[in-house]
């Protein structure tokens, strides 16, 4: 088969995000200045000192904005948990990304490079807390269309169902899964991604999908850390993706406790 050229390969840079990040801090600040200025005079027909306290106010959400946007720049720069990182995870994943998308929008810039930026942006969050986490409690997750449409043997319900002939990612997966002991599961969409979720109860679960289910993934698991891992789509989206294997062992190697992996062979 003639694969297509594949438009996720690139890896995803947080730039766009932070830049988006700062535009969107100086909206938010014209916005409350804007939001006190306006009726300032008529304050002051209600009491004299009104627009000063308001005016204090102003000053501390703006500055609060300003603040909060400069920790979260210099946490993905330095990859350090400085300050709040769980709480500016909160602020980035409900409040600021959907008004980035909106912003975004308005001057023209692709949806899909946004969320690539974000996912980015999220790891490098997740990243920065250092955890180490046990590997019976990291919870890999892979899309159905992982695995080769014409292949007989499904591996939904259990990964280890393949039969390891190299024609789809499943087999590098299954090597990891040995390799580090960890869970791997695969879903055929968000409702049963959800379902694994709850009943593995996981502390990090690191996701392979498209920039669209990666989000609403990420969105929806808060305040449950997740890395993602964007898919390769070189025959079109959902129909015989692939991933790169070793994105996902350097991953797992940042956030497993420092054990010794088992053989496997």
């Amino acid at each position: 088969m003639t694969k297509a050229p594949d438009t996720a390969t690139t890896p995803p840079r947080k730039r766009l995000f932070v830049t988006l990040m700062g535009v969107t801090c100086l909206i938010v600040v014209a916005v409350i200045f804007l939001a006190w200025w306006i009726p300032n005079r008529g304050l002051a027909n209600i009491h004299p000192n009104l627009p000063h306290v308001v005016g204090i106010i102003v000053v501390a959400l703006s500055g609060a904005a300003i603040l909060g946007t400069g920790l979260l720049v210099l946490t993905t720069a330095l990859g350090k948990d400085i300050f709040l990182t769980r709480f500016m995870r909160l602020v980035v994943i409900k409040f600021l990304l959907p008004v980035i998308e909106f912003v975004g929008r308005v001057i023209g810039l692709d949806k899909d490079r946004i969320r690539q930026s974000f996912i980015a942006m999220n790891n490098s969050l997740v990243m920065s807390q250092r955890m180490r986490i046990k590997p019976d409690r990291i919870l890999v997750l892979l899309p159905h269309c992982i695995q080769l449409s014409d292949c007989e043997i499904k591996v939904t319900g259990d990964i280890h169902k393949c039969v390891q002939c190299g024609r789809c990612s499943i087999k590098g997966l299954v090597d990891i899964g040995r390799k580090y002991a960890i869970d791997i599961s695969v879903a055929t969409g968000g409702t049963l991604a959800r379902k694994v979720i709850v009943e593995k109860r996981p502390k990090l679960v690191l996701a392979v999908a498209c920039e669209r289910d990666l989000t609403s993934g990420i969105k929806d698991c808060y305040p449950l850390p997740v890395i993602g891992i964007l898919n390769e789509r070189p025959f079109g989206p959902c129909f015989n993706t692939v991933v790169d294997v070793s994105k996902i062992d350097e991953a797992l190697n940042q956030v497993l406790e420092q054990e010794k992996p088992v053989d496997a062979r």
